[in-house]
């Protein structure tokens, strides 16, 4: 915007920076949709996934090639966020969204294992690794992107249409596989009718392409860039200035992490996998749990200008850490889709608590010179760690403990590990943007 200025025009008035801004923000929820979608659906397609690419039937294969993806997301935060740091927000996320839609598309094209033999596994893991490396760079950037966009006292709610658009995006990913489920038959289904929404990813990519493309450069870094104050090396300062906030951003974000992939990942497969409930039945619940987390998000970013960040994200620890193990107990002995979805659903509350603040949350906790990098890696390595295997390591647990219940207490842990970490942290929400 100041470049409108520099160019000798005058500056935008109240009606025309509003429409700015609800352009920027259109833009960045565009493209995050399209990102988390051609992420995601991986996980909801993770039982035909296993049937194309491991003869052996077991889902250790499967889920470690979605671990993989998680493993470059730190990677992709580091490169990525650099970038962002450096030369603008907006170049950054023009960068991740042609990745990810290339990648999501290959996936969708790679032979079986019975037509290429070890290949196929080798090039899913490859595709997931472009996929990881694209996200570990969007999420960081799009919640700068849209904090440092947001008008006074409503942070919380602009950053939030950030988990909004990319919940908006996992809840496609899971309706697709329900209506593809329920629409096909089963050996249409696992033979190529889950290929389906990686190619749709493709195809819309290139939309949330053009948008960021013709969208401006939020006003706080161009005041960086105006002030001579754009950091060379980002992710050094915000080490050796900003390290004992970035521990903290990273403990804070595990609950959130692991509780999400642990509930609609895990647990959607065991559900069809071990307890025998029809695909569409046990992916619908997944559908119904993601509509509840679009729906409250935005609402708990509003009640988070108001009350603050901390108790919201404080509540999510805590919820997880008391109720995780009875919501086990409801979904596996339960035994039907009423107990899986109920559980799922009530989880869900939850996650919306951590979905609403978060973004906010993460981005105030750093200046902008290291804003995009510093966020980028601390939510990255708590989304490799306490997410991305956060499937993997659910069976590995089930396996070892011969007890379906074993996944709780992984998350238990994980609650009991971010309730430390926002104990230990101030209240960012009315530190202004520097």
């Amino acid at each position: 915007m100041s470049e409108i200025v520099a160019n000798g025009f005058a500056a935008p008035d109240a009606g025309q920076l509003a429409a700015i801004r609800r352009r920027a923000i259109l833009s960045c929820a565009v493209g995050n949709f399209f990102e988390l979608f051609d992420f995601t659906i991986y996980g909801y397609f993770a039982v035909a996934i296993t049937r194309a690419f491991y003869p052996s039937g077991s889902m250790y294969g499967t889920y470690a090639a979605f671990g993989a993806a998680f493993l470059m997301r730190p990677v992709g935060a580091i490169v990525i966020g650099a970038y962002g740091d450096r030369l603008g927000r907006r170049a950054a996320l023009v960068v991740t969204i042609g990745i990810m839609a290339g990648a999501t598309g290959a996936v969708g094209l790679i032979p079986t294992y019975n037509s290429i033999g070890y290949w196929a596994p080798l090039l899913l893991v490859l595709c997931r690794l472009l996929q990881g490396f694209s996200t570990g760079g969007e999420w960081g950037g799009a919640a700068a992107f849209l904090v440092e966009y947001a008008p006074p006292g409503k942070r919380g709610l602009t950053g939030s249409w950030q988990q909004f658009s990319t919940q908006i995006g996992a809840l496609t990913g899971s309706l697709s596989a329900a209506l593809l489920a329920a629409s096909l038959s089963t050996d249409d289904f696992y033979a190529w009718g889950w290929r389906i929404p990686f190619l749709f990813g493709f195809l819309l990519g290139p939309i949330g392409y053009y948008l960021r493309r013709k969208v401006a450069e939020t006003p706080a870094f161009e005041r960086a860039v105006e002030s001579n104050t754009v950091e060379r090396a980002p992710l050094r300062v915000a080490v050796l200035e900003y390290g004992t906030r970035m521990l903290q951003a990273f403990g804070l974000s595990i609950v959130g992490c692991i509780a999400n992939y642990v509930f609609s990942v895990y647990l959607v497969a065991y559900a069809i996998n071990t307890m025998h409930l029809p695909t569409g039945a046990a992916l619908s619940c997944a559908v119904a749990s993601g509509a509840v987390v679009v729906v409250l998000t935005p609402f708990v970013g509003a009640l988070s200008d108001r009350i603050g960040r901390r108790p919201l994200i404080l509540a999510c620890a805590l919820l997880n850490l008391v109720f995780d193990y009875p919501l086990f107990l409801l979904a596996i002995q339960g035994g039907g889709f009423k107990s899986l979805l109920l559980a799922l659903v009530c989880n869900a509350v939850f996650q919306a608590l951590f979905t609403g603040a978060i973004p906010s949350t993460l981005a105030e906790m750093f200046l902008t010179r290291v804003r995009y990098t510093a966020l980028s890696v601390s939510y990255g390595f708590a989304v490799v760690l306490f997410g991305g295997f956060a499937p993997l390591i659910s069976t590995w647990l089930v396996d070892v403990t011969g007890s379906p219940f074993a996944p709780a207490f992984y998350i238990m842990t994980g609650a009991a590990l971010s309730t430390i970490a926002i104990l230990s942290m101030k209240e960012y929400r009315d530190v202004p943007l520097e």
